[in-house]
């Protein structure tokens, strides 16, 4: 069952989003957008989710505001409350799926998405486990060293916005830290998960990743 809806954040206002669900007591995916919004891209990755056994609720971070431009969601994405859409957006969406039936939540998201995943999982103690695709934040706002949950990474060879250096770096920080991590590269273009990229869509790398990544959550999550 897929369905749009709002959930309590932590200071009690509410955000919408997309909730597709298994059924009851099962484990929970946190699904974070790209820059482009909660598009019906990010809506069938929460579907795939749900097909493979999870309850996976994706929360929209633009309130409504969806958009294909580039520069549009470039001006979206820097004007959106990094803080606040952690603390408040994606911790009240984990609670929800805890206070719903799920045990245990995972926090998964795309680009900007990704980088929120990390910045999820050193911010956000309700988080169970994170899975971030080709996104990394500032350091100043989520030290990755500071991770206390397993997560696991996607990364492009050919990314020039999270860089090949950023992701080594991210290992790097990780290893240092006694993390439990484990982090996977592609060739392939950033953005190569996003089947309505002509340009970076890559089919190959993206079902290795999927694979990968529902192996991660059966391990750390269970069903």
């Amino acid at each position: 069952m897929a369905r749009e809806f709002s959930f309590e954040r932590p200071d009690g206002t509410r955000c919408g989003g997309y909730l597709s669900t298994q059924r009851a007591h099962r484990s929970g995916v946190v699904v974070i957008q790209e820059w482009w919004g909660l598009n019906d891209q990010i809506c069938g990755i929460a579907d795939r989710l749900a097909r493979a056994g999870y309850n996976a609720l994706a929360p929209d971070l633009y309130q409504g505001r969806v958009t294909e431009k580039p520069d549009e969601a470039n001006h979206l994405m820097g004007a959106l409350d990094f803080p606040g859409a952690t603390h408040q957006d994606i911790r009240g969406a984990v609670r929800y799926l805890k206070a719903n039936g799920c045990s245990r939540v995972a926090v998964m998201g795309f680009c900007m998405g990704g980088a929120l995943t990390i910045a999820s999982a050193v911010h956000i103690p309700e988080a169970d486990a994170g899975v971030c695709f080709y996104g990394i934040p500032p350091g100043e706002f989520a030290d990755p060293a500071s991770i206390r949950i397993p997560i696991q990474g996607h990364f492009a060879n050919r990314d020039d916005w999270c860089t090949p250096a950023a992701a080594d770096a991210l290992e790097a920080s990780l290893r240092a830290a006694g993390a439990v991590f484990e982090l996977f590269r592609y060739d392939a273009n950033h953005g190569f998960c996003n089947e309505r990229s002509s340009l970076n869509y890559d089919v190959a790398s993206c079902q290795l990743a999927f694979e990968r990544l529902e192996a991660f959550l059966a391990r750390h999550l269970g069903h």
